[in-house]
This record gives C-alpha cells, structure tokens and sequence, in this order.
C-alpha cells in the first residue's frame, strides 16, 4: 500500500463546494450578461421604432415637426446608447470570466451578445446614412 495520504471526506466535500461556487459565480455572469443583451436589444429596437414611425407619420403629413431631423437624432441616440452599453457590458462580462478563470470558448451568451452588438452598428449605420432598409 501507498504512504500517501487519501483526502478525507470533508477535503472532497470542501472541494466540491468550492467547485459549485465558482459554477454557480460563472452562470450569474452569464445572466447579469443576457440582461445586458435584453436591454440593449430594447434601445436599440425602441430606437429604431421611433425613426420609422415619426418618419411615416412626419412623410405622410399627419404630423408637422418643427425640427424634422428630431425622430432621426433621437433614434440615433438610443441605438447607440443600447450599442454601446452592451459592449460596455461585454467588457465586464470578459473582465470576470477572466477572474474566474473561465473560458469564453463555450459561453453561447457571449457571441449573442456580439451578434446584437453588430446589429446595433449596422441599424446605426443605416439610420446615419440613411441607406439601406432604414
């Protein structure tokens, strides 16, 4: 037999405590991350709501603004705030993992985040430039 000693039951208890901890850590980063996704998805949708509609309603003469350009800047406005409050919070969510020792490779939250992030600047882009199906 072997000198060496066996881990006791309280080791391998305290082991798998400290383990789940860490699990449960790295799935609240995630969620605290899909709340980011959620909210910048509504900015940015709610945004580009209000371009369309103001547009239609100002182009089909039902309404007449004073500053015609106000429904495009304030589209404008919360497409990027929803843009880049989530990049800010892809960069806490990165910082984290990072902490925790966690892998980005297997993170599904993380790569939707980035697909809304592209979509944010793309609707941004197209409201600015007034190009494309915007």
């Amino acid at each position: 037999m072997s000198d060496a000693p066996h881990p006791s039951t309280s080791d391998r208890l305290a082991q798998t405590r400290t383990d789940l901890a860490g699990d449960r850590t790295m799935m609240a980063a995630d969620r605290t991350l899909m709340a980011w996704i959620r909210t910048a998805l509504a900015m940015i949708s709610f945004g580009f709501t209000i371009y369309k509609f103001l547009s239609y309603l100002r182009e089909s003469s039902v309404i007449h603004a004073h500053k015609p350009e106000g429904p495009r800047y304030l589209g404008m406005l919360l497409t990027a705030l929803g843009t880049v409050s989530l990049t800010a919070g892809l960069l806490q969510y990165v910082q984290t993992l990072r902490q925790l020792g966690g892998s980005l490779r297997d993170r599904v939250a993380f790569y939707v985040a980035w697909v809304v992030v592209a979509l944010g600047l793309t609707i941004l882009f197209g409201m600015a430039s007034r190009r494309g199906p915007f």
